[in-house]
């Protein structure tokens, strides 16, 4: 595999990463056999691998801003290998967002790459590494919407779901909320004293959005019609989403 970058930094992608695009790849051509049982399988595969595959690439997309903005330990650190297992913590970063995706359809964000805050040039260059992840969930959700009129309908519904769940994760981690990416933008303008008043609970926090969008009926509500709007804006197909997720949540129906 020829770098991903210029022979200074020579990154690779990872064989990981690419098994999992793989695995994805798989899920979708289950989906073409036509029979319920692969068509079912082939969507589930394709969405939690898909969604595996996204969380990579919002973790690097991080790393990547990161060190185009003075944050070259990155490179060291592996994060631009989009290599899950390189990242800030595995069970964070990979298996508790799949696992709430499962319970409840909920996409919550998982842990973040480590930057060195300090090395970053400007206050500018660490909210735009915070927005990094986020935009990258928003452009996936683009791409994937104009790729479903080009295939078969029950290929599509799996691929809408996908491109759904890229909005519901864009939207969930722009929230300015301490532990999210949102409040990793707003994060350089604060004084100290408001950083050191956040951390104690910054942990916490997501963990606690996640119990109310649960719990707490009208959360849901709220951020599922505010995904559903923008995820028509980039051209999302509602009706095959709403089949994808169907198909996805076998054991609900």
């Amino acid at each position: 595999m020829a770098s991903v970058f210029s022979a200074r930094s020579s990154p690779r992608i990872s064989p990981v990463f690419l098994g999992l695009v793989l695995v994805t790849a798989g899920g979708g051509a289950l989906t073409l056999i036509g029979t319920r049982i692969a068509v079912t399988a082939g969507i589930v595969i394709l969405v939690l691998a898909g969604w595996a595959v996204s969380l990579c690439l919002h973790e690097f997309s991080h790393a990547f801003v990161a060190d185009r903005c003075g944050d070259h330990s990155v490179r060291g650190m592996g994060y631009l290998t989009l290599d899950i297992r390189r990242y800030a913590n595995v069970g964070l970063t990979f298996v508790l967002p799949l696992l709430f995706l499962l319970i409840g359809g909920i996409p919550l964000p998982g842990g973040a790459v480590w930057i060195r805050r300090g090395a970053l040039r400007s206050r500018a260059a660490a909210s735009a590494v915070s927005a990094a992840g986020p935009l990258t969930n928003l452009v996936l959700a683009f791409l994937l919407a104009l790729l479903v009129p080009l295939v078969p309908p029950l290929l599509g519904a799996g691929l809408s779901f996908l491109a759904l769940i890229q909005v519901l994760a864009f939207i969930l981690n722009i929230l300015p909320i301490p532990g999210l990416d949102g409040w990793g933008i707003l994060d350089p303008y604060l004084a100290d004293s408001t950083r050191l008043a956040v951390s104690r609970f910054a942990p916490y926090a997501p963990l606690v959005l996640f119990g109310l969008l649960v719990l707490v009926r009208p959360v849901a509500t709220a951020l599922f019609a505010l995904a559903s709007f923008v995820y028509g804006a980039v051209g999302g197909d509602s009706t095959l989403a709403s089949l994808g997720q169907e198909l996805f949540f076998f054991w609900q129906r």
